[in-house]
């Protein structure tokens, strides 16, 4: 082995701990890097894969009742390879052992016997028989959450109509790896199931022999999908058909894209704060260690050493500590995106999971972590080797010294003389001392940035649930009826106050730009579901016009006081102008708002309810229960209790996992700082340090000078950490905006204290470490060391 060669090994045995906190580091970044992307690619691949077999279709559309006959003028649009129509209705479930009413979502199974779009994966038994109308299959997420297997039986109540039925088999489909009911905002899977039926029974049921209200389109690759909706609409138009949307707008697809879209990302955004970093580390370390060393390089290019020889010595040292991260990197990547892509795969109901690793993306970033780790090295290493040897031989010129203002401010203020050496130490290298505390800095952001989500759906459930939406329960009709049935409402047992709302699909235009979008009707006076702005906690009464939510109005580029143009899909071609008198961010969904008088003179009708929102006394919930359950035109009930319930602890569980997660890594990037920075001074400040304990200096005073350098910076990184923080918090929340939610920007005070906390916490356990080495110094042998 070569005299360098084992001049390394040396190196790396000696600086093991410095060595391993810096891999971690980098490990880190390789580990978010791969697990993050090879979860996405997974998912990615299993949903197209899934897609694709079971073939998924491209566009959807719903109409009121439209004749079969329909259908070939449907299939003969130009682009389009298949069509599938069928019925879809809503129903009220009535499950043993469930208090409250559960609502299910039945689709239609044709005559053939299966569909031939989004295919059911059977899971257990098997489908229903042509002629057996009270045979169901339902979704295996619903089957789970209640225990049911084939051939359980409960009750459902088809327009009125009860009924028990039979289960004859659990399935899976494309088109519910995502399922929400009504009024929800996360999957509630013991109150809201999918359902299906034979085509007949709900064509009996509903009165729609011979009739349709959903349609299924695939196309052909490289059809113009805009075209295909634009026709399918004017078909379906007289027939009340509320506009086709595509894969991007169906709510299962969209929820399942937001996710991708947020680990894509993160994917951009967290590797390189670890790399960054690693690069800092590797800086620092050598560039001191390099600096301890400079009489053994002159010696070495005396004895005929080149530059090259000498350089390459310390980039392999720094590609030691890259390649030992990028190894540790690689083993937790690899395990754990197969572990978030099982995770995912459960959560959206996938029924196998398509695991794909890319050997580019290790290759990618195995070459990315060495390679900041080979910036950092190289940077450290350029000054000294090209000294000659007879310079590097020599000791470094003394550190100029000029009285300048801080030399000033502390003669005013006289500390003590371990403070003053404090003080002056780090106004002498002041790049020095700010690289640290940046670095410092970066684990306080990384807090907020990774917790402050929590806050903000804090926010967000305070609007939706409080402030927004103000009733215990949400009653959805059958069909839209007058607001004489809000009268019947409040004779049901246990509501005490009803208040009606009615939603109708439109096409809302402002110049070139136009969105599809149902408009709400409410009334000023109503107080259970307003029309409430989150950000300035006030009411928006719509007037005379139209208010948007924010997002809406920024896809359409409208502002208040601009004039848009609607049009009702299940009324007429004609675009009607209104004022949009006001904005509001609620956070969830884009919505439109109008008086409830405004919107049914448009339309041409006397006002209209779709659902009630009810207020209801708890000691007679049972029987409201009990009533809407045999009540015909009620199609379901939400509970907003539930939905809260659902939500919250949802959002417990991955808390948990949220401050596990990143106040491990944050510790992490704060004991490789601040412990580096920390065994490095005392390297270089070891005699100095001896001296002081020979003149009579105590353990805890010599800790002190060296340590209490380190406290300040540490103290100046926080608030510096928070403030970065909260600007990456929102980066992050303005990438994550999406047509199905939005995430307000909001950060607590426990938030900050939390990340300060942290910060500080790992600051002193890295200090405690190395407070240990000072006190067993033995003071001899540095002495011995030449100055």
């Amino acid at each position: 082995m070569r005299a360098l060669d084992k001049k390394l090994v040396r190196d790396i045995r000696r600086l093991w701990a410095q060595s391993l906190a810096i891999a971690l580091v980098l490990a880190c970044g390789v580990l978010a890097m791969v697990m993050m992307y090879g979860a996405e690619r997974s998912l990615t691949g299993t949903r197209d894969t899934y897609y694709e077999r079971t073939r998924f279709p491209d566009i959807w559309s719903n109409a009121a009742r439209a004749p079969k006959s329909l259908v070939p003028e449907i299939a003969a649009i130009e682009g389009v390879s298949q069509v599938e129509a069928r019925i879809t209705e809503n129903a009220v479930l009535d499950i043993e052992g469930l208090d409250s009413p559960a609502m299910g979502q039945i689709i239609s199974i044709p005559a053939s016997g299966a569909p031939e779009m989004s295919r059911l994966i059977l899971r257990a038994g098997r489908l229903p028989e042509p002629g057996h109308d009270r045979e169901v299959v339902i979704a295996e997420a619903f089957a789970n959450a209640h225990g049911f297997r084939a051939g359980d039986s409960f009750g459902v109540t088809l327009n009125g109509q009860k009924r028990e039925v039979t289960i004859t088999g659990i399935v899976l489909s494309p088109e519910f790896i995502y399922t929400i009911g009504p009024g929800s905002i996360f999957p509630d899977d013991k109150r809201f199931g999918i359902l299906w039926m034979p085509e007949e029974v709900l064509a009996a049921a509903f009165n729609l022999s011979g009739a349709f209200n959903s349609v299924t389109l695939s196309v052909t690759r490289g059809t113009d999908l805009e075209e295909v909706k634009d026709t399918l609409e004017t078909l379906l138009k007289p027939y009340g058909g509320s506009g086709p949307y595509d894969r991007e707008a169906q709510t299962s697809n969209a929820f399942l894209d937001g996710e991708l879209e947020q680990l894509a990302v993160m994917v951009q955004v967290l590797p390189p704060i670890f790399l960054v970093i690693t690069a800092f580390l590797v800086n620092m370390v050598l560039g001191r260690l390099i600096k301890l060393e400079r009489e053994q390089i002159g010696l070495l290019k005396a004895l005929g050493y080149g530059r090259w020889d000498i350089s390459w010595h310390y980039l392999k040292l720094a590609m030691g500590i890259g390649a030992i991260g990028v190894a540790i990197g690689w083993g937790t990547g690899y395990w754990s995106s197969m572990a978030i892509a099982r995770v995912y795969g459960e959560f959206f109901h996938f029924p196998y999971l398509v695991f794909v690793q890319y050997p580019a993306v290790y290759a990618l970033s195995a070459v990315i972590g060495l390679g900041a780790a080979m910036v950092g090295a190289a940077l450290a290493v350029r000054k000294v080797v090209m000294l000659s040897p007879a310079v590097a031989m020599s000791p470094p010129a003394p550190t100029r010294f000029r009285r300048g203002l801080l030399d000033r401010i502390i003669v005013f203020f006289r500390p003590g003389q371990p403070t003053m050496m404090i003080l002056r130490a780090i106004g002498r290298w002041p790049v020095r001392s700010a690289l640290t505390s940046l670095g410092i800095s970066m684990s306080a952001a990384m807090i907020v940035a990774g917790l402050f989500m929590l806050d903000s759906f804090d926010e967000l459930l305070d609007v939706a649930f409080v402030q927004v939406n103000r009733q215990d329960a949400m009653l959805e009709f059958a069909i839209p009826r007058s607001e004489a049935v809000l009268d019947d409402v409040e004779n049901l047992p246990g509501v005490m106050r009803a208040e009606g709302a009615f939603a109708t699909p439109a096409r809302l235009y402002h110049g070139p730009r136009t969105r599809t979008i149902a408009i709400e009707g409410r009334r000023e006076s109503n107080t259970l579901a307003r029309v409430f702005d989150g950000d300035s906690r006030t009411e928006v009464p719509p007037g005379d016009g139209i208010v948007l939510e924010r997002r809406l109005a920024d896809h359409l580029d409208a502002r208040v006081g601009d004039v848009i143009e609607v049009e009702f899909l299940q009324h007429d071609d004609l675009r009607r102008p209104v004022v949009v008198t006001g904005t509001v961010s609620t956070f969830f969904g884009l919505g439109a708002y109008m008086d409830q008088d405004r919107l049914s003179a448009m339309l041409g009708q006397v006002p209209q309810a779709t659902l009630a929102n009810v207020m209801i006394d708890p000691a007679e919930q049972d029987a409201l229960y009990e009533a809407v359950k045999n009540t015909p035109a009620i199609a379901g009930i939400t509970l907003m209790s539930q939905v809260r319930s659902s939500f919250d602890e949802t959002m417990a569980e991955s808390a948990n996992i949220s401050v596990v997660i990143f106040s491990f890594v944050a510790s992490l990037i704060t004991i490789g700082v601040v412990y580096n920075s920390a065994r490095i001074q005392l390297s270089e400040r070891a005699r100095e340090l001896a001296s002081l304990r020979i003149l009579g200096f105590t353990k805890g005073e010599v800790s002190y000078i060296l340590l209490g350098e380190l406290f300040i910076l540490v103290a100046a990184a926080i608030p510096l950490g928070l403030w970065m923080g909260y600007g990456m918090a929102g980066a992050m929340v303005a990438s994550f905006d999406t047509d199905l939610y939005s995430i307000p920007l909001i950060v607590t005070r426990e938030t900050y204290i939390r990340a300060a906390l942290v910060v500080a916490g790992a600051s002193i356990a890295s200090a405690l470490l190395v407070r240990r080495r000072i006190d067993r110094m033995d003071l001899v042998s540095v002495m011995k060391t030449r100055e």
